[in-house]
């Protein structure tokens, strides 16, 4: 099975103009793009064939030069990241078994959650994507409820059935809790990660598809695929005690930064 791994990346974001640039402090102070750590964290999953950045913009396309980043340039027309992957696959013609999408804001992804990832979509030959999921603690989920309060957008949450096919993601805390936990309380809301790994097929049509009423009002791309009747499997991972965060406002840096430095990240 040949795995590629694509990295859309984009540099007029509403929420955060540039993001792919901006930089982050790792542990020995050493300021770095959030477009290389994330090319980092990508090629550090085993068992991947090729790992390419896809973007439409020459500052993103020049900064991944400097580190030795293969890049893919496509249109700025596409509306989403899954767009932009289905389009670097077709311009580099096809050629893979599985399409990862590895999303350039998230660089302290765990390597393990890729793999499961693949190794998940393999063994179910019914799904036509994989995401990771992952439990949260209460220490997490009272942070995510924190946000929501003071309208900031955070994680987003998935729900599934008993054969782990997704259900429904939500930038809101679903399920309805109706109470709150305490730190050492297991919870039942589980934090999407936002990673994918595509059959190649599900990816090319995605395109094709409108942007239907549940993506417009949520913003989350995958739902597309869930308007459109396309089964995506959840796999659960485990941290391993990693901490984990994504960068989506800037106010983020700071929280990114202060991880790095307690794993040791350079």
């Amino acid at each position: 099975m040949k795995v590629l791994i694509v990295i859309p990346a984009r540099y007029a974001s509403s929420r955060y103009p540039g993001k792919p640039l901006a930089t982050l402090r790792g542990a020995g102070g050493k300021a770095r793009t959030l477009i290389e750590r994330s090319w980092d964290a990508a090629c550090g999953v085993a068992g991947v064939d090729r790992v390419v950045v896809a973007t439409d913009d020459d500052r993103i396309r020049d900064a991944c030069a400097e580190f030795g980043g293969d890049v893919v340039m496509t249109s700025p027309d596409c509306a989403n990241g899954t767009e932009r992957c289905a389009q670097a696959l077709q311009v580099m013609g096809g050629g893979y078994d599985i399409v990862v999408n590895l999303q350039g804001d998230a660089p302290l992804t765990p390597a393990w959650f890729v793999e499961d990832l693949v190794t998940a979509l393999i063994a179910d030959k019914e799904a036509d994507i994989a995401t990771p999921v992952l439990r949260c603690d209460a220490k997490s989920l009272n942070g995510f409820l924190e946000d929501r309060k003071h309208g900031r957008v955070g994680a987003t949450t998935a729900v599934f059935d008993q054969n782990r096919r997704a259900l429904y993601f939500s930038k809101e805390v679903i399920p309805f809790l109706g109470r709150r936990y305490n730190d050492a309380d297991e919870t039942p809301v589980f934090h999407h990660v936002g990673v994918y790994a595509y059959r190649p097929a599900a990816l090319l049509d995605y395109p094709k598809w409108p942007t239907g009423p549940l993506e417009t009002l949520e913003g989350l791309e995958q739902l597309r695929f869930l308007e459109q009747g396309r089964k995506i499997l959840c796999v659960e991972v485990d941290a391993r005690d990693r901490q984990f965060w994504e960068l989506n406002n800037p106010e983020d840096v700071p929280r990114l930064e202060a991880m790095m430095a307690e794993m040791g990240m350079a």
